[in-house]
Formats: structure tokens, sequence, C-alpha cells
């Protein structure tokens, strides 16, 4: 069965992974964000979300945006050392001296309509593609998730609304060469990047041809 979700808000980034010092955003939602944003609202190990389309419905416009960060972090190592020692004496950061300022080349005032299902996994047990609907369905109409979707970052958050019917679109340009964009991870293969040409055709992004066309590693 499938499902169309209203999903819009005032900045999103989803990060191209070639930009290794300052966040510099695709020009749309990636196949793996849309997935991220059901998941939140809806998921559990019997199903997997599998993204359809993805329907632009505003211009896609950029914003910078500065932002002080933190430029480090304690590495996995350093605490696992100290936990095996028994002793955290040394384990901490001091943002004061970590703060760096950082540019984000952000979309603004998006607005996306996306169409997905889902598919039963090995984990699904007695559980029925009925009742995973209809939980989806009841969440996704009152608002509730697991926890609060968001656009690319955790600064962006997604507002959601499960519709029947596309809300109008205001976009002006509908054709267009997104270039080559992330798809998702392939977790069963040692989690690598799969990529995928990105072509919006009336506005439209369609991944059920892309997944016909192949991707690539």
């Amino acid at each position: 069965m499938s499902f169309q979700l209203h999903i819009w808000g005032d900045h999103a980034c989803f990060t191209r992974p070639e930009m290794k010092v300052e966040r510099v955003s695709y020009d749309v939602i990636t196949p793996s964000a849309a997935r991220g944003i059901f998941e939140a609202i809806h998921w559990k190990p019997a199903i997997r979300w599998v993204i359809d389309r993805i329907h632009v419905l505003k211009p896609i416009r950029f914003e910078t945006i500065r932002r002080n960060e933190v430029g480090s972090k304690i590495s996995a190592r350093t605490a696992q050392s100290a936990m095996n020692a028994g002793d955290l004496t040394g384990l901490h950061l001091v943002v004061d001296e970590n703060r760096q300022q950082r540019a984000t080349l952000a979309l603004r005032d998006v607005s996306y309509l996306i169409e997905a299902h889902f598919e039963m996994t090995a984990e699904a047990g007695g559980d029925t593609p009925a009742k995973h609907s209809e939980m989806f369905r009841r969440r996704a109409t009152t608002g509730q998730c697991f926890h609060r979707p968001c656009l690319g970052v955790r600064e962006f958050p997604a507002w959601f609304e499960l519709v029947k019917t596309p809300p109008p679109s205001t976009l002006l340009e509908s054709d267009r060469d997104l270039g080559w964009m992330l798809y998702d991870i392939d977790y069963a293969n040692r989690r690598a990047p799969l990529f995928f040409r990105a072509r919006m055709e009336g506005g439209v992004i369609d991944l059920v041809r892309v997944r016909g066309e192949g991707l690539r590693a």
C-alpha cells in the first residue's frame, strides 16, 4: 500500500558527502532523508520503507547560514580506553576552546510530497501489512512520531501531514537535471553509499524508474 506524506519546513540541509569542510545541501531532499522521516513516524524491524516518488512543491532556493560549532569531538578509542581503565580523568571537551564558525549553504522554505510504501522483512513473524498500514496511518494522522523528524539536520525540524491529494505546487521550473545524488546507504554491503542521477520532470523525481535503471556505488 502506498502513502503520501506532505513534508515542509523553513530550512533544510541534505549535506553533499563530497563537501568536507562547509555543509552544502543537495537541491532537494534525498531518498534516505525521506525514508528517515517515515521511520520517525512508524518503524519496526518487521517493515522496510521504500521511497517511490518525490514531488518538489516549491522553487529551489538557497540561503547561507553561519553558526558557531564545536570543532572536534572525543574519539571512540579515547572513550573506550577510559572505560577499560575505569578512569574518566581527562575525558572531557572544553567547548570554549574548540569553538569555530562554519557556513552552511541550506535550502529555504521547502515543501515536498513524498510517495512511499513499505515491504515486510524476514523479522515480520506474525505481523501483517494491514496491521502496520493502520499503525502508520493513525500515527501520521495524529502527528505522532518516535522522534522529531528533521530536514537533513536536527536544527531544521520537519512538519508533516498525511494527505490523499497533493497540495498545490508553486514550482515555476519543473524540469531540471539535479546531477548525481545520494540514494541511500547499503547496510548489507559494508554501509556502501549508493548514488543515482536525479532528474526532476514535471516537478517529480521518479525513484521507481531510477531503481529500474540501476543504482551506482
